[in-house]
């Protein structure tokens, strides 16, 4: 099918370079010309594992076209908008560029018009885009307007749209979810090359679920909102792990054994960012006020997350008394591993939380240095974690990275000013620090093993590693 996708950020370039993997006849459109004219020259204006490789091979084989959004919407049949809605100060989502859109599709396309809203958008967007294409159609054009919403994992966004656990489409006709399952029969089927794996699954196992475009829009803002209240909520019962000497990541686990709970996103640590979640969770909590539902549960799951970074700078506190003039080490600035995306990651008020207070900042991370410069330009940016940590009275691990599991510790050891590591990702076990001569704080756990987990108690790394050898 030729297709045309609107928007080449994230979910864009994502969609667009996939839905070439999987045979069809893709153009993305971009507005800025700056991103255009990279994509044009096979440059990515962003790091996403494998996302490279796609949009070369798809290029290569032309069916991956890059232009002006005019020129989508003549081309293509089907047309996915994959535009930004960011926050208006009020948490409600800015639907203007999807307005405009609107205007212009009305304006120029002549036929019949697939319109798919793929960018995340407050419920009944779908029916107010029908609307608005009504009002504007200037050729008696025909068309279906769908929620097709996407649950990409930055870092492994590719993965996600090439092996979903599930696509939600929100129809409101018998023809567009017939087109919608032909747009997505190659993954339902697997019948398509997969660029990471050598040999796929022969049954996917996907769920084609078809809704009412009103269920598909809330299913996005409702899952990442509950995804959000599952980490705010295993924050909390970190916080209470240290004042009663628990460990939350035994506590965690047991949870997740329950098929009801399940075990992602209940990792303890400094709280989720990017630009989904914060966003996602603003616009649900507006949605539902402005349908005069009382949604406040969603508030505590903000306010908790907003606390994790003063929580965690207390911490770097307790230990070094007095932060001014201190050197600390950052390691990671992205908001989650495998990407360079800083929009709201929590390194950002970390750090001017640190600054603030005197502090002298040395940052390392492997992708995400060049944006981090733009939105934190008083730090001094290293090559490498061993830099980062030349003369630090503490490492600060924010982004969990997996290069920090195989440092040499000896060698960091005699670079330091302080044999300090606060963990605000749980990456390490406090054991594992028993013998590498630093004291090592984490999130929701006991300290260093020769620290008391509770009064009058004391556990070592010997009996803990006995237990474990039990369990297993």
């Amino acid at each position: 099918m030729k297709i045309s996708v609107i928007g080449a950020g994230y979910v864009g370039l994502t969609t667009a370079a996939c839905l070439a993997q999987i045979g069809h006849d893709v153009f993305c459109a971009e507005s800025d010309v700056g991103k255009l004219n990279k994509l044009q020259a096979d440059i990515l204006p962003i790091f996403e594992p494998h996302l490279g490789d796609v949009v070369r091979v798809a290029r290569r084989r032309g069916k991956l076209t890059f232009g002006q959004t005019e020129e989508a919407i003549e081309k293509s049949q089907a047309i996915f908008i994959c535009v930004g809605t960011p926050p208006l100060a009020n948490g409600d989502a800015d639907l203007s560029a999807i307005e405009s859109l609107a205007r212009m599709i009305a304006k120029s396309a002549r036929g019949y018009r697939l319109v798919v809203e793929k960018s995340t958008v407050p419920v009944q967007t779908g029916s107010k885009l029908r609307r608005h294409l009504r009002l504007h159609n200037q050729h008696e054009s025909d068309y279906d307007v769908v929620s097709n919403p996407e649950f990409l994992r930055e870092g492994s966004a590719v993965e996600d749209f090439l092996h979903p656990d599930r696509i939600v489409v929100g129809v409101e006709s018998l023809r567009a979810a017939e087109l919608m399952r032909e747009i997505y029969q190659p993954i339902v089927n697997n019948e398509f090359p997969c660029p990471m794996h050598s040999k796929c699954p022969t049954t996917s196992g996907v769920r084609f679920l078809c809704t009412d475009t009103n269920s598909a829009e809330l299913i996005k803002h409702a899952s990442n909102s509950f995804l959000a209240m599952k980490i705010s909520f295993i924050n909390m019962v970190a916080n209470l792990c240290e004042v009663v000497g628990a460990d939350v990541g035994r506590v965690s686990e047991g949870m997740g054994l329950d098929p009801r709970i399940g075990s992602s996103f209940l990792n303890a640590g400094l709280g989720f960012g990017g630009f989904c979640f914060p966003k996602d969770l603003q616009a649900f909590i507006r949605i539902a006020e402005k349908s005069g539902c009382d949604f406040s549960l969603l508030k505590e799951v903000e306010k908790i997350n907003q606390s994790r970074i003063e929580y965690f700078v207390e911490k770097i506190r307790k230990e070094l008394w007095v932060l001014r003039g201190k050197k600390l080490a950052v390691w990671g600035l992205a908001f989650k591993p495998n990407t360079d995306d800083m929009r709201y990651a929590p390194s950002i008020a970390l750090v001017e939380s640190l600054l603030k207070e005197g502090a002298n900042i040395s940052a390392y991370d492997p992708q995400a240095t060049e944006k981090a410069k733009e939105v934190l330009p008083d730090v001094t940016y290293c090559g490498d974690p061993y830099e980062a940590a030349r003369g630090a009275h503490a490492i600060l691990i924010v982004t969990e990275w997996s290069e920090f599991r195989d440092l040499d510790w000896d060698r960091l050891l005699s670079v330091v000013e302080q044999p300090l590591v606060v963990d605000g990702r749980n990456m390490f076990r406090p054991e594992e620090f028993s013998s590498r001569g630093f004291r090592y704080l984490s999130i929701g756990r006991a300290l260093t093993p020769d620290t008391p987990s509770a009064p009058g108690e004391t556990r070592d790394g010997t009996l803990d590693s006995a237990i474990q050898n039990i369990t297993a």
